[in-house]
């Protein structure tokens, strides 16, 4: 399939989400591959779907931040919206964990410092992502991360009123904050929430709460405090309490204090065998001068 007599997608689609379906493809005029984002689902137009559409479009054109995906282009073919993003490399976090069970505490913690950068940057532009979860890390080949799919990112809390179905709760039950839950407000500290879901998903191989329906799931979420992980320091037990605490009051003050407190543990970091290239790197080449001259 071709689109803007420019991009040429693959037959089949990489995956599906909330809104619709990503593919791979070609750019003919810079010769590069992209990954194209349309929106499209059975039943026909959804307003609502159209606007959230738009404003992900608008904010990863407003982010420009290197742990998110870049936005190449946007524009409608066959009376669908569609988004040209930049094409990443890599494996999800998801699938990282489930093919290798718990990761490493270096690891775990470099993954999820790396999310706290993108979501300080992301803050500061009053950007809450809502949404984040193992499936939206991707882990790149250089050992970076990718921060994926702002389709649930509100930009301001007027958003929430806006965007937010009568008797629906927008995100993934497992990884939603208590406020989220009970009270449909999401703010920069239920990121925060949901980074600890993450983490400590990374740390022990399997989610956090589990239950057979999403009501269950919610139900654990608001009540249930989490056991301690065992075989991590104990620093680290105490900063997961400090995350999944229930009031977002409790939790760290932001992304760039829970960055420091995570930092102390990225040392040492093992080999991934299958998952990062080896050799010198040019964009860590480039960091690293950047980081002396900070």
């Amino acid at each position: 399939m071709l689109i803007a007599d420019r991009y040429e997608l693959d037959e089949l689609p990489l995956g599906r989400g909330g809104m619709g379906a990503v593919y791979a493809g070609h750019d003919r005029h810079l010769g590069r591959r992209v990954a194209v984002k349309f929106l499209g689902l059975p039943g026909g137009p959804d307003p609502e779907l159209e606007q959230r559409f738009i404003r992900e479009a608008r904010i990863l054109a407003t982010l420009e931040h290197a742990g998110a995906p870049t936005l190449y282009d946007f524009g409608t073919y066959d009376e669908r919206l569609y988004q040209v993003m930049q094409f990443i490399e890599g494996v999800t976090v998801a699938d990282l964990a489930a093919e290798h069970g718990p990761l490493p505490v270096p690891w775990a913690a470099a993954i999820a410092a790396q999310a706290c950068a993108v979501l300080s940057a992301a803050h500061a532009l009053s950007i809450c992502h809502r949404d984040l979860k193992p499936t939206n890390l991707m882990l790149c080949p250089d050992g970076s991360v990718k921060v994926l799919d702002f389709g649930l990112a509100m930009l301001r809390e007027t958003d929430v009123a806006q965007f937010t179905r009568a008797g629906q709760i927008l995100g993934t039950p497992a990884y939603m904050a208590p406020e989220q839950i009970q009270r449909g407000i999401a703010g920069a500290r239920s990121d925060l929430y949901a980074l600890g879901c993450v983490l400590h998903e990374m740390l022990t191989g399997r989610q956090l709460f589990t239950g057979p329906t999403a009501y269950a799931v919610f139900e654990k979420q608001v009540k249930e405090s989490p056991a301690e992980v065992d075989g991590v320091p104990g620093e680290l037990n105490v900063l997961l309490a400090d995350l999944l605490e229930k009031d977002p009051e409790r939790r760290p003050a932001d992304a760039n204090a829970l960055y420091e407190r995570l930092d102390v543990f990225v040392k040492e970091l093992p080999p991934l065998p299958g998952y990062l290239d080896e050799g010198a790197n040019p964009g860590r080449m480039y960091a690293r001068v950047v980081g002396r001259v900070s």
